[in-house]
């Protein structure tokens, strides 16, 4: 393997900008996901989403001048640790979460990310906790509160396994970040997403291959439709959105980033109502002006102290 070429640096104006690009595509992903779950069981549809983004991932890779990039040992089981945590463990929470659960408190535990990562960020890199960050940590979540509580028919269900297990995969996923944080000191963000991709789908085919529902071609193939949507999920949101994810935390950090995840529920409520007709109320404007405010606030850097 050849060791990779220094990546161009990047500004955080500019970071903020593809990460407000990597939140629209998560947005449609989620209602991609949900008309995906009609035709594919959660895990092996986990894996076929994973396995398309590492196909996409890998061809970027050796495309790119410079070829694969140098690992070493302690950073082959680094990202290894990284792979299980922001994939597959995510990905198994994440789902038979939401089998467990509402969409109203999967959306709502999935907004506390921004608070557990910079909790996280406080606890590993020592980045403070001002009053500022938990200020638009708090505004963005009244934002995402508002735009998913005023949506017809949304309840909150009593807690129970589900919303643990939702929280368990927010916690995962944070924790995963904080490796990314450590390993961007060493690889540029476009060799981690690879490595980590490619080994935390490993993980998923394997249990997906070894569970108890045998994969057949009606499995696997449902239609056309459904395979457009696969690829859709698999290489924009997923190769593309978790490259700039990755590149984010390599840039501002893994508590500035986690706060764009507040635009996801926004952004998805935004294409429902272009794409299904669904109606927007003056809690959705509220709802946007909140998350606005709060990842103005808190993706500010911190003031160097006099």
């Amino acid at each position: 393997m050849k060791r990779s070429a220094a990546a161009p640096v990047a500004t955080p104006a500019s970071v903020q900008g593809w990460m407000l690009l990597a939140m629209v595509l998560w947005g449609v992903n989620v209602s991609a996901v949900k008309a995906l779950t009609a035709s594919f069981e959660a895990l092996p549809l986990a894996a076929l989403r994973m396995a398309v983004a590492c196909v996409a991932l890998s061809a970027v890779v050796l495309w790119r001048r410079g070829g694969l990039p140098l690992l070493g040992a302690r950073q082959l089981a680094a990202m290894a640790g990284c792979a299980f945590l922001m994939v597959y463990a995510n990905q198994i929470l994440f789902a038979h979460g939401l089998q467990r659960s509402t969409a109203t408190n999967g959306a709502l535990i999935m907004a506390l990310s921004p608070l557990v990562s910079a909790l996280m960020a406080a606890l590993v890199f020592r980045e403070p906790l001002t009053p500022r960050r938990l200020l638009g940590v708090a505004l963005g979540f009244a934002g995402v509160a508002a735009v998913v509580l005023s949506h017809p028919g949304a309840t909150l269900s009593h807690a129970g396994l589900g919303d643990l297990m939702l929280a368990l995969s927010v916690i995962s996923f944070a924790v995963g970040g904080v490796g990314v944080q450590r390993l961007a000191r060493q690889l540029d963000p476009l060799s981690m997403s690879w490595v980590i991709y490619l080994i935390g789908t490993a993980m998923l085919i394997v249990h997906a291959a070894l569970g108890p529902s045998p994969l057949g071609a009606a499995q696997l193939f449902p239609g056309a439709w459904p395979w457009v949507l696969v690829l859709f999920s698999g290489v924009a949101a997923t190769a593309a959105g978790n490259l700039i994810w990755n590149r984010s935390i390599s840039v501002i950090g893994i508590a500035r980033t986690a706060v764009f995840l507040y635009w996801v529920p926004v952004f998805g409520v935004g294409f429902a109502a272009l794409l299904l007709g669904e109606t927007l109320t003056v809690w959705h404007l509220f709802g946007f002006a909140a998350v606005m405010g709060g990842t103005w606030l808190g993706t500010r850097p911190a003031r160097p102290s006099s």
